[in-house]
């Protein structure tokens, strides 16, 4: 990638397996319209025969019939073509996105690594983490849920990738029907570019499959700042284009603490924040407030059993990989002290809380505010105005459970990423 690229992601309705066959047509001759407008094309987690296979068998001959129709498309408009297909490999299913070059061959290809609630019933998890190079550069690819863990994105640019790509399926529960919700395309892939200073690409559904699950839409292309550069609708098949400019910045990467580990706590506790210099008589205060803790930049006074706390630095923070250490460690609670004074500090500590499943207080000094973020990526609790310490529970039992879906543990995610990093020569 020496010069800017036009980029493309194609948004599709979601389809049931067994209509595959009948809808590739269309499928095909939206890719051909799509292809011929762009250098990179990126299509949806599991296009190919759908994501809801149900049983662990796949028509394999129909899949490569259909990954050999791409290839000519990619051949014949000199696009590279990254798209999801279930991958038959030494007698299992591999959630898989192949990446097709510009010439027609087989570049690569990612097996999804951390496998989200019932795709582990068919799918087996991939084993490693490397870029795939392509005419249109290195690229970084993921799929879907391996945006929900930082280090396989750091991991695949730290290796060389220029432009983080995605063939997702993000799912929506639908609790708001006007505005349909995920977290991956609402805030972490944002995120996902911002912090490893690369461009973003993803590829949604919408609609529904089995009509069970629903699909969010909201395919997009995001500059390496982290601001998107186009957006598709929540419910409407799309394409949708950019460019996208050879990076220029550098990530972050801070050395790893090597924190000593935090002791358990084992009821709720009310803490308090404040970005102003604790007052004098704090403990008069806590105890009218039944709060355990108070917490402020670089100060931390106690009345109560209240949670270890650490504090961390602006680098730790942009640092995809910064907080672990201390996750590792047994930490439920972190304080961040900046004076960036952006949105992306808001950004940030969701994420880092909601990825890690632990609670954050922050200290805006350039604003003057304190706010808490929660495991679930919420904020719980601010300061405003002449309203200068705010409280909010910490619930031990939240940070203890890392099951983000059922049988999708982070932690366990985590570790397991570690371990093929590890591993890698």
């Amino acid at each position: 990638m020496n010069g800017s690229l036009r980029v493309a992601a194609l948004q599709l309705q979601a389809h049931d397996t067994a209509d595959f066959a009948a809808v590739l047509d269309s499928i095909l001759a939206s890719v051909r319209r799509t292809a011929e407008q762009a250098d990179l094309l990126v299509l949806p987690e599991a296009t190919f025969p759908g994501y809801v296979l149900e049983r662990r068998e796949v028509d394999a001959g129909a899949i490569a019939a259909a990954l050999d129709a791409l290839r000519e498309i990619a051949r014949s408009t000199k696009t590279v073509v990254v798209v999801g297909a279930a991958a038959s490999d030494k007698g299992e299913i591999r959630n898989a996105a192949f990446a097709i070059d510009a010439d027609g061959s087989i570049a690569g290809r990612a097996d999804k690594l951390f496998l989200w609630h019932f795709d582990r019933r068919w799918f087996a998890a991939g084993d490693r983490i490397e870029p795939i190079l392509t005419a249109a550069g290195p690229l970084g690819v993921l799929v879907c849920a391996d945006g929900r863990l930082p280090t396989i994105a750091r991991t695949l640019v730290d290796r060389g990738a220029r432009v983080l790509v995605m063939p997702t399926a993000w799912v929506t529960s639908g609790r708001n029907p006007d505005a349909l919700e995920n977290v991956q395309a609402d805030l972490l892939a944002r995120v996902r570019a911002f912090e490893n200073r690369v461009p973003f690409v993803a590829a949604n559904k919408c609609g529904s499959e089995l009509g069970m699950v629903a699909y969010c839409g909201k395919s997009q292309i995001v500059d390496e700042l982290g601001e998107p550069i186009a957006v598709a609708g929540e419910r409407e098949a799309a394409a949708i284009f950019g460019e996208i400019a050879p990076p220029s910045g550098k990530a972050c990467r801070a050395e790893l603490a090597s924190p000593q580990p935090a002791a358990r706590l084992e009821r709720t506790a009310r803490i308090a924040v404040s970005c102003d210099p604790l007052p004098a008589d704090i403990a008069r205060r806590l105890e009218l407030l039944d709060d355990a803790c108070a917490l402020a930049p670089g100060e931390v006074a106690t009345s109560g059993a209240a949670p270890a706390v650490a504090f961390v630095s602006d680098d730790e923070m942009s640092d995809p990989a910064g907080l672990i250490p201390y996750r590792r460690a047994g930490y439920s609670l972190l304080a961040w002290a900046t004076r960036r004074g952006d949105p992306w500090v808001e950004r940030l500590a969701r994420a880092r809380a909601l990825e890690l499943r632990l609670y954050l207080a922050v200290f805006d000094r350039a604003l003057g505010r304190a706010f808490a973020v929660d495991p679930d990526g919420t904020v719980v609790a601010g300061t405003f105005g002449g309203y200068r310490l705010a409280s909010f529970p910490l619930d031990p039992r939240k940070t203890a459970d890392t099951t983000v879906a059922p049988g999708s543990d982070v932690v366990e995610g985590l570790d397991r990423v570690a371990a093929i990093v590890d591993r890698a020569p």
